[in-house]
């Protein structure tokens, strides 16, 4: 049976039905493009794709960055997620990703020409953000050490092979949390990422440690490795004995996303180039991966002198 085809040429659909067809086609993994599609399309999406214009969008993050920001907060007694306020508003950083993911619905509608002929992509004109770089939080040896111990003696056995690998691959929360056992390849030592947030495949490397992990929780083809207790068929929420295991091993500040800034940061300054630290993370601009130049700084002074040390 052959796929419906995609309307041509039409400036008359509207954004909202514009937003539902890239999302049907959406092949990345990012949960925060639906939720932020997802506002666009209740501010936007009467909206005709041909009168779509920079102002729309402008007006709508003006009010947005008025908006202050939010935080986790756990789950209702229904299991429903809670968010509460903070004092500050909205980082310039997350005005920008709502900008971007936007963005992405009308050069979507370009390249499969849904848009009308000569279409004035409307982000072109909006003015980015500045942003605050922040810190990279990355784990200490020492950190290191005491939080793989922590997660070791966790009550949930499974803890210490999340965090190994993580920690190893630089693979994402939901990249880990959705594997299963049909992407391990044991006898290859590497896991299979059908696709990444970005939506690119990825092959994960398995280090001896973690082979070894795995062989021991190993189950059916089509079971998570990461499991509910209580609901097997979806990803278990490990929130609290990460918690627990970060309050254990004395390590503050750190998020389980900063395992994968931990990994690029080893591997920067045990000599991996930041072509090598890109690839493993799935990064497709270089410049995403600069912010780990500074710690290869010892690579690379190596590297010249051995080249070109004797010249005079």
């Amino acid at each position: 049976m052959n796929a419906p085809s995609l309307p041509l040429r039409d400036g008359s659909m509207a954004v909202s039905s514009l937003i539902d067809l890239y999302m049907a086609n959406y092949a990345g993994r990012d949960g925060a493009v639906v939720q932020r599609l997802a506002w666009w399309r209740e501010r936007i999406g009467q909206r005709r794709l041909d009168e779509l214009s920079d102002d729309d969008l402008h007006v709508e993050l003006e009010k947005l960055a008025e908006r202050p920001s939010r935080f986790y907060a756990g789950k209702d007694a229904d299991g429903q997620a809670i968010f509460k306020a903070k004092r500050q508003k909205l980082a310039g950083s997350t005005l920008n990703r709502y900008a971007s993911a936007i963005a992405a619905v009308p050069t979507w509608a370009i390249r499969r020409r849904i848009a009308p002929k000569g279409f004035d992509h409307p982000v072109r004109r909006l003015q980015y953000r500045a942003e605050n770089p922040g810190e990279t939080r990355f784990l200490s040896d020492e950190e290191r050490t005491r939080l793989l111990k922590a997660c070791e003696a966790s009550g949930w056995p499974r803890l210490y092979l999340l965090v190994l690998l993580a920690l190893t691959t630089g693979a994402r929360k939901g990249e880990l949390l959705g594997m299963r056992w049909k992407d391990v390849d044991i006898a290859r030592c590497v896991v299979h990422v059908g696709r990444s947030k970005n939506g690119d495949s990825k092959v994960l490397p398995l280090v001896a440690a973690a082979v070894e992990r795995l062989k021991a929780f190993e189950g059916p083809p089509g079971a998570l490795v990461f499991p509910s207790r209580l609901q097997p068929t979806k990803p278990m929420a490990f929130e609290e004995r990460w918690r627990q295991a970060l309050k254990a091993a004395g390590v503050k500040a750190f998020r389980f996303h900063d395992l994968r800034h931990s990994c690029a940061s080893f591997l920067a300054q045990s000599g991996a180039s930041l072509l090598e630290i890109a690839d493993l993370l799935g990064h497709r601009q270089i410049s995403m991966t600069q912010r780990y130049s500074h710690l290869a700084a010892g690579h690379r002074s190596a590297l010249v002198n051995r080249v070109m040390g004797e010249l005079r």
